[in-house]
């Protein structure tokens, strides 16, 4: 099966890379704009021609779309997440290499919802920010674009990569500073959203099965399970060995702050910087992965302290 992967550099694209290259039966090739890339190519500025002309010559049996952004203003959002993906599906329709689609979406699509609820993929999206509202416009390309396609709607990801500016990133940067430090009180602030956290390499593992299935349309892939992110907090420090107080300061769901604790004199002493949580997904989300499980065959298998441990690894050796 010859395998063309968009975004192979990013988060989830380096572990499908690896997930694929792993398969025998995959001959992958990689476009992206990076310069380690079989062939370099930029979604958001490039012609449906031009990558038409390209799949024409591959031939690929599936193209698997990783690429997008998950930060930036509205019009660069839109031109990552929508129109790149616009571009993909155009480029398809016109090659004839009749290929399978196969695209990352987010369960930031779908908005915020009722606390208690699992989120099926019948539900109606309604996206809380310019992230969540891009994705979902690049879905709805997808599922009317009359390919071959299925798009893979992932929660929130943990585990080996995790970028620092991450809810759990920063977490881990935190604690990482207040064992540095000495520091026996690690003050954190707006825990109590709860995600459901999805482990990177199961993402890999239902791209790749994704990729083998004849499964069309939205596909939520999560662990089913919402984890509050306070009790994330307190799996950290048991998998860091951090034995100091998690104090958790006062104020509303939503924003995670992080602050090392210092004296009360400590002239120096700010209050901690609010980060808004960036799915614009409210308190609660959970995935009703039901769906994954009959159509792919596929299940979580690593469990978030696994995650969190590695996350802790990488957070740990830096300088």
């Amino acid at each position: 099966m010859r395998v063309l992967l968009i975004g192979a550099n990013g988060y989830l694209g380096r572990f499908v890379a690896d997930r694929l290259l792993a398969d025998p039966a995959v001959q992958l090739t990689v476009l992206g704009r990076g310069d380690d890339a079989d062939v370099r190519f930029d979604l958001a500025s490039g012609s449906p021609g031009a990558l038409t002309r390209f799949l024409d010559a591959v031939h690929p049996g599936v193209v698997v779309n990783c690429a997008g952004a998950t930060r930036g203003g509205a019009r660069e959002l839109t031109r990552h997440n929508t129109v790149a993906v616009a571009t993909v599906c155009e480029a398809l329709r016109r090659s004839g290499c009749g290929a399978r689609l196969v695209q990352l979406g987010c369960g930031a699509e779908y908005g915020p919802s009722q606390p208690g609820s699992s989120t099926a993929e019948d539900a109606v999206p309604r996206p809380g920010g310019p992230y969540g509202v891009s994705k979902l416009a690049a879905t709805e390309l997808v599922l009317g674009s009359g390919l071959d396609a299925v798009v893979l709607r992932v929660f929130s990801p943990a585990g080996p990569g995790t970028p620092a500016g991450s809810p759990l990133g920063r977490l881990a940067e935190a604690m990482r500073r207040a064992m540095q430090a000495g520091d026996g009180e690690l003050k954190l602030g707006g825990l109590g959203a709860q995600r459901d956290f999805i482990d990177v390499r199961d993402v890999a593992r239902a791209v790749h099965a994704a990729s083998l299935s004849a499964a069309q349309g939205v596909i939520n892939i999560g662990s089913g399970r919402a984890v509050r992110l306070r009790d994330a907090a307190s799996v950290l420090a048991r998998v860091a060995g951090y034995g100091g107080t998690l104090h958790e300061l006062d104020g509303p769901p939503g924003p995670l702050r992080a602050s090392i604790a210092h004296p009360r004199t400590d002239p120096d002493h700010a209050p901690p910087a609010a980060y808004p949580y960036p799915d614009g997904c409210g308190s609660w989300q959970q995935a009703d992965v039901r769906t994954a499980r009959d159509r792919l065959g596929w299940r979580p298998r690593i469990n978030l302290e696994e995650s969190l441990a590695d996350i802790w690894m990488e957070a740990a050796c830096r300088i």
